[in-house]
């Protein structure tokens, strides 16, 4: 089996956008039958992070680059996440 697709998602404290980012990360991995390697990074947790994103999240990084800010994409999810699969 191929490794897991790593995703970075960008957070903060009580953001219902990014919970919302997390489960379709999620969703889209299991339908497309594609392992995913999740890390949430809350910004609030580090200045240099909060003064990068600030209110600009969930930002989300498929495969060690920029995929969506504000609202995942379900479908170009699916195909960013077979597409990064395929060049195992």
């Amino acid at each position: 089996m191929s490794d897991a697709v790593p995703i970075v998602i960008y957070t903060r404290t009580e953001c219902h956008l990014c919970d919302e980012a997390e489960a379709t990360v999620r969703d889209v991995a299991a339908e497309a039958d594609v392992p995913v390697d999740i890390d949430l990074v809350n910004v609030d947790a580090d200045d240099e992070l909060r003064e990068t994103y600030g209110e600009r999240v969930p930002y989300v990084y498929v495969d060690g680059r920029p995929a969506f800010k504000f609202r995942v994409d379900a479908d170009r999810l699916r195909e960013k996440l077979t597409a990064a699969r395929s060049l195992d």
